[in-house]
């Protein structure tokens, strides 16, 4: 008689546990519509403050997108790259990927107080990334897309993993950027996608020197024009810069993959991506199509936004993005 009892016990235990798994799973999953009670000015405060940045330089719409990036591929989009050095702690701000070359940090640190005035305490500054990269999209020309969120922010940062190589450098073959994005779970078709905002921004010469004066693969007469702000050899004009899209450099749109057909990619992992390789069918349509070009990145960089975050009661909400609380 009490093996009926045992075996509903089991049964009770086995449901329950069913049910944990599903709800802790189902709790982990980001939403668009995570502030909508808790936080529904968070839009507009950051998009006043992504404009009124933007208005003042341009390129600051792009370090936007690339500080978004650049937080996703270490371990995640947890703003664990806002989080300062101190005596005590290394952070990633100095990793070779981001040192003297990631912006935006006052950006998202201005966004973060006003709405500390709004919504004390609700908004994660990972969260505030990943909102301030697709404004910055838009304001610039771009597509808008519906943001997931509810991300959290790490209490921890990895200078050995920015310095790892998840980061692809702009040295980068294609098979070497292609398994950096297989790695983050995206796609070749994210890869070419997510390489178009380099339609807006600029480079260090430390960055595209080896190209201009080295490469076959590369228009003349642009490569001539490059050089005269890049002297060879460095480290002298090592910070000089050049946009990244020779034609509007400072508006999101297909141009960049022109640029590209034209052999005039700035960087070689720029060019790699239309070189005789796998991609180069990708880089003509997007050329010739900007909707698919448009509707492919918006798919690139809500995948991007859904790698590793940290949710429900993982980490936490930093009260200053630079700081752990």
């Amino acid at each position: 008689m009490a093996r009926p009892s045992c075996f509903s016990s089991y049964m009770v235990i086995l449901t329950l546990a069913f049910l944990v798994i599903f709800t802790s799973h189902s709790s982990a999953k980001l939403s668009t519509n995570f502030y909508s009670k808790s936080c529904p000015k968070v839009f507009g405060v950051v998009k006043s403050v992504v404009q009124s940045a933007v208005s003042k330089e341009r390129r600051m719409g792009a370090s936007l997108v690339r500080l978004f990036f650049h937080d996703c591929f270490v371990k995640g989009c947890d703003g664990s790259i806002l989080l300062e050095d101190t005596s005590s702690f290394t952070g990633e701000q100095t990793a070779r990927p981001n040192n003297n070359s990631v912006r935006g940090f006052n950006v998202v640190a201005k966004i973060k107080s006003r709405v500390e005035k709004v919504c004390p305490g609700v908004v994660s500054c990972a969260d505030i990334v990943a909102i301030a990269a697709r404004d910055s999209t838009v304001i610039l020309g771009g597509p808008f897309w519906n943001v997931k969120l509810g991300r959290r922010d790490s209490k921890t940062a990895s200078l050995s993993a920015a310095n790892s190589g998840v980061i692809p450098p702009p040295t980068s073959t294609l098979s070497n950027l292609i398994n950096r994005f297989k790695s983050k779970g995206l796609s070749v078709k994210d890869m070419v996608a997510l390489s178009g905002s380099h339609t807006i921004g600029q480079a260090r010469c430390t960055s595209f020197r080896a190209r201009i004066y080295n490469e076959t693969n590369i228009d003349s007469s642009f490569a001539t024009t490059r050089q005269k702000n890049c002297p060879f050899p460095g480290p002298k004009g090592d910070n000089k810069l050049a946009p990244l899209d020779v034609q509007t450099p400072t508006a999101f749109d297909n141009k960049y993959y022109k640029n590209l057909i034209s052999q005039k990619g700035l960087l070689h992992s720029d060019q790699v991506l239309f070189n005789g390789g796998s991609t180069d069918s990708l880089v003509r349509t997007y050329s010739r199509n900007p909707k698919t070009f448009r509707s492919d990145f918006v798919t690139a960089m809500i995948k991007m936004g859904d790698i590793d975050p940290l949710t429900g009661s993982q980490g936490e909400i930093r009260k200053i993005c630079s700081k752990r609380n």
